[in-house]
């Protein structure tokens, strides 16, 4: 008892651990949801080349992550920790590469090479400042219904963030009306071109320079969070070395550590049914400001949908969290996941009607809140039984998290590349103020058909995951009794070391 009082968090602690996790979903939610139609609308790239800005930056993204995961398992310890130190020099340069991708420069050439290296510059940056975070998880208390508690602060928070993602992002840039280009093909116009020119030479190249400036303002707001969220987190946290190793052998290599993860059964079994998850919501995400802008024709309000659901996501996590303490993990991924599947299809199926919509998105939001808890959730207890059949490997924590995250963005690169890639052989017309039949149809299959396809896919692996409730109970149970071993022999030598000293 007296063990576990000193291993318990303060609700401060938990606070200040959780508020870390915001930047990283703030700028992915605004990212995520609007950096496509930002490209295609705004920037005015070609539907083809957003589709490779968007691949490879996903793709490079994913990269970083077992990189960065090599070079935090080298690092030394310092006075700061381990982890601590990646997470504040990797801030101020985030900042700015974030601030420079919704910057639209005045050159002629060049402009896919730049959202190109800024989009992965940002990327490589936020995974230094991620990978260390997710991995603290394991550094703040050996408790396991610690760590769970404070992943239940962080991913309330981190919801949170995807909230003020959507809503600064969304309500600075929806105050202001985006151009668009009514399309001969629509109109029946027989002289295209000179009706084209009319358009394009009205106040429309002044709306659009005020669209343009309404994401740099954003992007300038949700920098200043990401500052005032790391510094909350590097004061209000404190990394402990001991909460995490039990005190054996030296740590083997990076690579010894990595086969000996990816050996490991519960690891790759989890990583292979959120994999499938991930990437249903990551498709949904890319494409949801497309699909309610041309196919539901909501140019208007598409912002405050994704509000709803991000509000409605935020309000559930703590409903989750008792779920899965009274009803076990498993079962808590079998409900929430599959509980989006219904608003999925209603949201296509059922006519384009705004108060319909409204409620589909607030019901999809609940399920959304169970996607983003219970990967994170899951991954310590799969973590802990790896430390009961591996006692004298240690330091690994990083390689789990960051190849779990690893393989779900490259999937998600790839297929946001062609989701892109698919939009613009289906026709998509940059600035159009409505698009082609096929690109509507094209539309629904990525934000409804094949989602679903994708969540069924998942639930089917999540049936070969071993950790059950009473699994996890024992591996505690074991996990406890040899960290007591192990303090009691150290006790000893330390003892006897005394001892020796005073004869």
């Amino acid at each position: 008892r007296l063990q576990e009082s000193r291993e318990r968090l303060s609700v401060c602690s938990k606070l200040c651990y959780a508020v870390g996790g915001a930047p990283y979903q703030i700028t992915g939610c605004a990212l995520g949801f609007f950096l496509q139609i930002y490209l295609l609308d705004v920037a005015q790239v070609d539907a083809f080349y957003a589709s490779i800005i968007l691949f490879v930056g996903r793709v490079w993204d994913a990269i970083t992550d077992p990189m960065v995961g090599f070079f935090i398992s080298k690092t030394s310890w310092t006075r700061f920790g381990r982890l601590m130190p990646w997470i504040m020099f990797s801030t101020p340069f985030a900042i700015i590469s974030y601030f420079l991708i919704w910057f639209v420069p005045d050159i002629s050439t060049g402009q896919v090479m730049w959202y190109l290296v800024f989009y992965c510059a940002f990327q490589t940056l936020v995974t230094c400042f991620h990978v260390p975070y997710s991995a603290l998880t394991m550094f703040i208390s050996r408790e396991q219904s610690e760590r769970d508690s404070a992943t239940a602060y962080r991913m309330t928070v981190e919801v949170l963030g995807t909230v003020l993602g959507t809503a600064i992002q969304g309500q600075i840039v929806g105050k202001v009306d985006t151009p668009c280009v009514g399309s001969p093909f629509f109109f029946g116009l027989t002289n295209s071109s000179v009706a084209m020119e009319e358009l394009n030479m009205t106040h429309d190249t002044e709306s659009l320079t005020d669209t343009r400036n309404a994401y740099m303002i954003a992007a300038g707001v949700i920098g200043g969070l990401y500052i005032l969220c790391a510094l909350i987190l590097l004061l209000g946290v404190r990394e402990r070395r001991e909460s995490s190793e039990l005190r054996s052998d030296e740590p083997v290599s990076f690579f010894q550590g990595l086969k000996l993860v990816m050996n490991h059964g519960p690891y790759i079994k989890l990583i292979a049914g959120f994999l499938f998850t991930s990437l249903a919501f990551m498709l949904l995400e890319g494409n949801f400001a497309l699909f309610c802008t041309y196919t539901l024709g909501f140019r208007n309000e598409f912002q405050n949908i994704l509000l709803a659901i991000m509000l409605s996501a935020t309000l559930t996590i703590p409903f989750w969290q008792w779920f899965l303490t009274r009803f076990g993990k498993k079962t808590a991924v079998y409900v929430g996941i599959s509980s989006a599947i219904p608003f999925l299809i209603a949201v296509v199926v059922l006519d384009s009607n705004l108060v319909v919509t409204y409620v589909v998105a607030v019901a999809a939001g609940i399920s959304v809140a169970a996607a983003f808890l219970l990967p994170w959730s899951m991954l310590p207890d799969v973590i802990d039984d790896f430390k009961l059949q591996h006692p004298s490997s240690h330091g690994h924590e990083a390689i789990f998290f960051s190849f779990y995250v690893f393989f779900t963005k490259f999937t998600a690169g790839v297929s946001l590349g062609i989701s892109t890639l698919s939009l613009d052989f289906a026709g998509y017309q940059t600035r159009g103020c409505s698009q082609p039949g096929q690109v509507n149809f094209t539309l629904k299959m990525l934000v409804s058909a094949v989602p679903v396809g994708l969540i069924l896919l998942s639930l089917l692996l999540f049936k070969l995951y071993p950790i059950d409730e009473e699994k996890r109970k024992k591996n505690k149970k074991a996990l406890q009794d040899l960290r007591r071993v192990e303090e009691s022999n150290s006790s000893s030598e330390s003892d006897n070391t005394e001892l020796a000293s005073i004869v």
